[in-house]
């Protein structure tokens, strides 16, 4: 792939506790493979797509951590964005460091407290497959406070928050130089305990059957498929409790 945009999405990896049935999950219901890396990364798996990374996923690191998916922004100065998140209002939780000669990574807390990660890339870029089935397709976040976030993210990444219509139906998004490149989801009294993050989503065929087949293989199916501004979509747990979206896109 080409040198990764500064301020888009490059990168999406999951920590989990089961790295091995994680890897057995995702590998049936996505259709990728796993390239296991040496001792030196702690066995950090890049999930591929006909052989293009798609994804990742490591082992947690420390107790009590839960199973999640962790989105990348990527950046040519790690540094630089952590000293404006924190100007900003969020929050360093891991300081920028260099992963060997792959890249240098940060990982904060927005101003509402939905964390999200950067990647500074090094050999590694990111991914280099998006938008077709079993691959990621979007990123959204979800929050209390679309204005603090609008002023956050507008001040860290250049980004700028509007209202467009999707299939005739209002929807926020997140654009940079005109470019769209994730969306806003209002967290309301629906899902009261719902606490701000960022939602990945992969692009699948069928959203009905593939949330059936995760089911099958062990997962939970925590929104059943419903028609969204942006398509077909259901949210999904793994069977270690790990969140994920998968989007039957509306041009689908």
């Amino acid at each position: 792939m080409t040198h990764p945009t500064p301020g888009v999405p490059t990168w999406v990896d999951l920590g989990t506790a089961d790295l091995a049935d994680a890897t057995r999950f995702y590998s049936r219901l996505f259709g990728w493979e796993a390239d296991v890396s040496g001792e030196e990364y702690g066995g950090y798996t890049t999930f591929r797509l006909n052989g293009r990374a798609a994804a990742g996923a490591g082992p947690l690191f420390g107790e009590g951590q839960p199973t999640a998916w962790s989105m990348y922004v990527a950046s040519d100065d790690a540094d630089a964005i952590a000293d404006r998140v924190e100007a900003a209002g969020g929050k360093v939780l891991v300081a920028p460091f260099d992963v060997m000669y792959q890249g240098r990574m940060a990982t904060f807390l927005d101003q509402g407290g939905a964390p999200f990660s950067v990647w500074q890339p090094g050999t590694m870029k990111g991914a280099d497959v998006f938008d077709v089935p079993g691959a990621l397709t979007w990123n959204e976040l979800a929050t209390r406070d679309v204005e603090g976030a609008a002023a956050f993210y507008g001040a860290v990444f250049g980004w700028l928050g509007r209202e467009i219509s999707v299939g005739g139906l209002p929807y926020l998004v997140w654009e940079l130089d005109g470019a769209t490149i994730a969306g806003i989801q209002v967290i309301d009294g629906t899902w009261p305990d719902e606490l701000p993050h960022w939602k990945v989503h992969f692009a699948v065929i069928d959203c009905d059957d593939a949330a059936s087949y995760a089911l099958s293989l062990g997962g939970r199916v925590v929104r059943p498929p419903a028609d969204q501004p942006i398509g077909r979509c259901a949210l999904l747990e793994d069977p270690q409790g790990g969140a994920f979206s998968i989007l039957q896109s509306v041009n689908a």
